[in-house]
């Protein structure tokens, strides 16, 4: 080395505490979570609710939570994760501060979602005004009469046909019998 300078002394890897340790179990849902098959995150899921439910511990209300804020699959609920989590977060103190920051950070992303949900209604109703929709269904309705009534008028035109062929076949067969010379019947 120049200079007579010492490199720094390697540092030992921080190891876990117990505090961290209690966030890998939940990491470990949210990242499976959407990744199962339906019957997989139903389980999890399910798991995480009934432990809610029947001991509702700062750190069951948490996973529970975090299950319902996790995207991806059915038993997502954006709207019920933010209350949830925003009971949990009334109480700072309940929470560790590790399970207080994961809290904070997946509010804010729910919330940023509902935002992003809302907003995506709202371009989407207004790119279709309501009365639209309304004049659509009527089209929809005036459209599906008019079918009901050609089917109606398609199928008497085939009975009218029909009858005039018979009639048609009796004219020919009364001609031709009249051509031949054989005796009518009165």
């Amino acid at each position: 080395m120049l200079g007579g300078a010492k490199a720094p002394a390697p540092t030992a890897p921080e190891r876990p505490t117990l505090e961290h340790l209690c966030l890998a179990p939940l990491l470990e849902m949210m990242s499976n979570l959407p990744q199962g098959d339906p019957a997989r995150q139903a389980e999890v899921f399910q798991q995480a609710k009934d432990a809610a439910e029947l001991q509702p511990t700062t750190s069951n209300r948490l996973r529970y939570a975090l299950a319902l804020a996790t995207p991806g699959y059915s038993g997502a609920n954006p709207v019920a994760a933010q209350r949830q989590l925003a009971e949990l977060l009334a109480r700072p103190e309940t929470l560790l501060p590790v399970e207080r920051l994961l809290a904070q950070v997946t509010l804010k992303e729910v919330e940023q979602r509902l935002i992003l949900q809302a907003e995506n209604v709202r371009m989407r109703d207004t790119t279709v005004p309501n009365d639209s929709h309304e004049k659509l269904q009527a089209i929809n309705r005036r459209l599906a009469a008019e079918s009901d009534e050609n089917a109606k008028l398609r199928k008497a035109l085939d009975e009218a046909r029909a009858k005039l062929e018979a009639v048609t076949h009796i004219e020919q067969r009364s001609v031709t019998d009249r051509g031949t010379g054989a005796p009518q019947k009165p």
